[in-house]
């Protein structure tokens, strides 16, 4: 009867051990998958951030436009087309500073023009040509050669009608530099949204492009042979 009872005792505690040892196997498992699924997920985000940290830069077009509208250049700036900005900036201050020369010009000759008239409200004569250009139809018109030098010594004689015709001359010379460097300025907007746009555009291999037979043409009764491009995307 002991040895019966002994026998029992035996196969109870290996029996616990052996399951004991089986627990311990498989929490060992178990924890080891745990590290083992915490390494991958730390690895998958970190390259993850390093992929939205290389996220290729994509511009918004309107707000391109409305930088480049409140400061010429910044728009450029904004879609990272560094090298454009100074073109821009050489542009308009070009155009500005021209624009100033030859309104300064003109001014010069306003004065020389009205220099001709009787411009005194008591005189009898006022708003008439003067009478000394009865015999000397020259008088001195003040030049300078530039925008802010020269002297009143500087002095051309020029006829009135010289005179009007530079004064005209001059006026068209500024018209044009205005426009013109307004011009400049609405290029300098469109170039920085088109080229926010084309940032976006896609280069890939999946666009296509090939020339085809084409026996109908528009606007065409009759058949007509010829080509046409058919651009594709995938």
């Amino acid at each position: 009867m002991m040895k019966y009872h002994f026998w029992i005792v035996l196969i109870f505690v290996c029996s616990h051990a052996a399951f004991g040892q089986n627990a311990v196997k498989i929490r060992r498992e178990e924890t080891g998958d745990i590290l083992k699924a915490e390494t991958e997920i730390g690895l998958k985000t970190e390259a993850d951030s390093q992929k939205v940290f290389k996220k290729k830069f994509i511009p918004n077009p309107k707000r391109a436009a409305q930088l480049a509208a409140i400061l010429p250049g910044s728009g450029q700036i904004y879609n990272r087309d560094y090298w454009k900005a100074p073109l821009v900036f050489a542009a308009l201050a070009g155009g500005t500073w021209t624009a100033i020369y030859w309104h300064v010009r003109y001014q010069d000759f306003v004065q020389a023009y009205k220099s001709f008239y009787d411009l005194v409200p008591s005189s009898e004569t006022y708003g008439q040509l003067k009478a000394s250009l009865a015999t000397d139809p020259y008088l001195p018109v003040f030049y300078r050669g530039g925008i802010l030098n020269g002297k009143r010594d500087d002095a051309k004689p020029m006829t009135i009608d010289q005179v009007k015709k530079a004064k005209d001359t001059y006026r068209r010379y500024f018209q044009t530099a205005v426009v013109v460097t307004v011009a400049l300025y609405a290029v300098s907007i469109i170039e920085a949204n088109v080229a926010a746009h084309m940032k976006t555009f896609d280069l890939s291999d999946d666009l296509t492009l090939r020339v085809e037979p084409r026996i109908s043409q528009p606007m065409v009764s009759q058949p007509v042979p010829g080509v046409r491009l058919v651009f594709t995307l995938k």
